[in-house]
């Protein structure tokens, strides 16, 4: 790898920052051509998207499984960031929970995650980045009911599945965008709503997801 020139005429490695965005690169490239042709599509196709040659991308990922949980890993920083700063805001909870699944649906196709039909990862890392989303959707319902804006019994796990069914869309369907907008107003609607009418129980929980994917994962 070439190193740049640094002061005493010695040279440094290339940065961090280099890597990170020669790793964005390869990942963006195989959401893009998996949206395209497939998860099956050829690993070959995603290295020339991507403006690689293959031996480099085997360098960064052995095979098609370990690209696959690069991508999950990705999607599940992605979502921290965006619960991370509507954290930050002074707004409803009701509110909150609306900006969450509208910037959901702005980055769905980047959601490569396991109720997407991604292989489910229980690594350690994995399990507790999804701990975090649930912590801050919990926050969230939390908030709504303290101000008010939210009445409905739902939990964090029925945003989450809310949230998957939104992030794809139906095949030959008319103008999905308008549609799944108008779903995402009906299901806020829907929080405002004291509930339950009908509602069939006990409510899913977080540890019902990890049992599942682990099951899974087992071979189950």
């Amino acid at each position: 790898m070439a190193r740049e020139p640094v002061e005493g005429g010695g040279r440094r490695r290339r940065t961090r920052w280099d890597a990170e965005a020669n790793r964005e690169r390869l990942l963006a490239a195989a959401v893009t051509v998996m949206l395209r042709e497939g998860r099956h599509a050829p690993l070959r196709t995603i290295a020339e998207e991507a403006g690689v040659g293959i031996a480099t991308f085997y360098r960064k990922y052995a095979d098609r499984d370990a690209l696959m949980q690069a991508l999950e890993h990705r999607a599940y920083d992605l979502l921290v960031g965006i619960l991370e700063e509507i954290a930050a805001r002074r707004c409803s909870g009701r509110e909150a929970i609306g900006e969450y699944l509208a910037r959901c649906l702005a980055v769905a196709d980047q959601l490569v995650l396991p109720l997407h039909g991604a292989p489910p990862l229980v690594t350690n890392e994995a399990v507790h980045a999804r701990r975090t989303i649930y912590g801050h959707l919990d926050a969230f319902l939390d908030r709504g009911r303290a101000d008010g804006s939210v009445r409905a019994t739902a939990n964090a796990t029925d945003l989450i599945v809310f949230t998957s069914l939104l992030t794809q869309p139906l095949a030959h369907g008319p103008d999905w965008p308008r549609a799944a907008e108008r779903q995402l107003a009906l299901f806020l609607n829907a929080l405002t709503i004291e509930g339950p009418t009908g509602l069939p129980g006990p409510a899913i929980e977080r540890t019902d997801i990890e049992s599942a994917f682990a099951r899974h994962a087992a071979g189950d």
